[in-house]
């Protein structure tokens, strides 16, 4: 970043400092009773300080618009009661972590007397600047503050990104790219280090410069601690949206060391908080409903890209194309239904109602390509399933053409036979709908097997339906399927047992049209099943 640009950013940063401090004036002012005595304000302090959350709402009413979560009371409760310790908050994006970790918790450690040196590492010296300015805009802005507690801002700009109070406690920025080594302020090292959100897509994409960075962390970084020290307390803060981010790296190497420690018969001093922001994405209960609703995260679950919102607000790590790639995605128009060689639904449903994806593809084979014509990939239930496939078969008039009409057999019970039947039986038709008794043992790699048709450009999708949320949906499972990523794969399953069923030496060219039975005609030819 060249230096005309630097002086851009850091002049906007320094309006907005000065707008920001002017509002905390004006909203923290409000309410103080000047003619309080010394004794009466040391009284209601002590009482505030007895629970972070009370004392942070009633310090800075600007940031607790809401009631604070309850994961910001664990943390907080977990960094203020363990003088020693590495914390890891694996928080959602927008959970309000930084605030809490960067200005919060230290300013209630500086005023117990628990804080003497703040490090805060930021993803750059501009960023890092920022989140320490926030400290300082209280000390010197904070009316509210400095009514129970004084003034205590002493010299050093936040600018600089260094900064010291009346009572010498010195808060300091840095980045990864500077060497904290033998960091001091005469005989005081850091005992408060925080590291927030200081990844990169660039550096998490390349492994050797992931691995430095957490060598960094580990010897560099925490080296600046004076050992043995009572307060040494160590926390790193980001949402875990890939394997290589620097929490997500330090999250294997501390279940590594507590359980070594556990063996040893040692108490650990390595926590772990994970908050995703919903507790699942059935009913989108927030873990924060104090600030958002379940509808909210519902509507943004929707709104956005699958492998997006898993990565930055469910900690579920989606490399993008890892198998299979955005450049192998192609579309063609369908063909006349009676120009396919041959024609399969085939569902992978599941047994909860509406937890998981149910999936249903309609797939055509013609010669060496595959066509997906169609398909159903939504959380819902398996009588939406059926609704859509009659639906499908009526307006296409498709039961003039040899289909085949499959479910997955683990889940093909009668219920799950039933619901389709139960359809047709409304509307006086009925679909014959099979399972598919076949072994599908590796699911991984029977997925991962249809790479080798994608790089062939063997397999398209429906040109019409190219922004059909089913379709969407079905591609971004396909971008998003990785080995131990956790990502849904109802949809790939789907697709790639529709083509194991249509690649098959008897769908090498059309086949005679079959007529559909009714249900009455299928049980009257089967053995009695009492």
């Amino acid at each position: 970043m060249n230096g005309m640009k630097l002086n851009r950013l850091m002049e906007k940063l320094l309006r907005e400092y000065d707008e920001h401090a002017k509002s905390i004036e004006q909203s923290t002012g409000q309410g103080i009773n000047p003619n309080e005595s010394p004794a009466e304000r040391r009284k209601k302090r002590l009482e505030w300080e007895k629970d972070y959350i009370v004392w942070f709402e009633e310090m800075f009413p600007h940031y607790a618009k809401v009631k604070c979560a309850w994961f910001h009371k664990k943390l907080a409760n977990i960094i203020i009661n363990n003088d020693v310790c590495e914390v890891l908050a694996e928080i959602y994006r927008s959970g309000a972590k930084s605030v809490h970790i960067c200005m919060g918790i230290p300013l209630y450690l500086y005023v117990t007397g628990k804080l003497r040196f703040m490090l805060l590492v930021g993803q750059t010296d501009l960023k890092a600047k920022k989140l320490i300015s926030d400290i300082q805009k209280e000390l010197v802005h904070n009316r509210k503050f400095i009514h129970y507690y004084g003034k205590k801002f002493k010299f050093g700009d936040w600018a600089d990104g260094d900064f010291t109070t009346t009572d010498g406690v010195k808060f300091m920025t840095s980045t990864p790219e500077k060497s904290p080594r033998g960091l001091r302020e005469g005989n005081e090292r850091p005992d408060y280090i925080v590291v927030d959100d200081v990844d990169t897509k660039q550096r998490v994409n390349n492994d050797e410069r992931s691995v430095k960075l957490l060598d960094w962390a580990m010897e560099d970084l925490k080296g600046t601690f004076d050992e043995g020290s009572p307060y040494r307390r160590f926390i790193v803060a980001n949402n875990n949206f890939h394997k290589n981010t620097l929490i997500n790296q330090l999250k294997v190497h501390y279940k590594i060391i507590t359980e070594k420690l556990k063996a040893a018969g040692i108490k650990s001093h390595h926590f772990i908080l994970t908050v995703p922001a919903v507790k699942d994405l059935t009913t989108f209960e927030p873990n924060w409903p104090e600030k958002t609703s379940a509808a909210y995260w519902k509507e943004k679950f929707i709104g956005s890209i699958y492998r997006h919102f898993m990565r930055e607000y469910m900690h579920v790590h989606i490399v993008e194309g890892s198998i299979f790639k955005n450049e192998w995605i192609h579309y063609k128009p369908r063909l006349q239904y009676r120009k396919y060689d041959a024609l399969c639904f085939y569902g992978d449903l599941s047994y909860k109602e509406t937890g998981d994806f149910k999936a249903m593809v309609f797939v055509g084979k013609n010669g060496r390509e595959f066509h997906v014509l169609d398909a159903f990939v939504r959380q819902t239930s398996k009588h939406n399933v059926a609704v859509w496939l009659y639906d499908k078969v009526e307006d296409d008039k498709l039961s003039n053409y040899n289909i085949q009409y499959f479910i997955e057999g683990n889940f093909a019970q009668d219920e799950f036979v039933n619901d389709f039947d139960l359809e047709g039986e409304d509307r006086g038709w009925i679909i014959p709908v099979v399972p598919d008794k076949k072994s599908k043992e590796g699911k991984f790699d029977r997925i991962e097997s249809m790479q080798g048709f994608f790089i062939r450009k063997n397999i398209y999708f429906n040109k019409a339906l190219e922004h059909s949320p089913d379709i969407q949906e079905l591609i971004n499972q396909l971008l998003a399927f990785q080995k131990g990523s956790g990502a849904h794969d109802d949809a790939p399953d789907a697709l790639q047992s529709a083509i194991a069923k249509l690649n098959r030496p008897d769908n090498a060219k059309s086949i005679a049209k079959s007529r559909t039975t009714s249900r009455k005609e299928m049980i009257s030819k089967q053995k009695n099943r009492f």
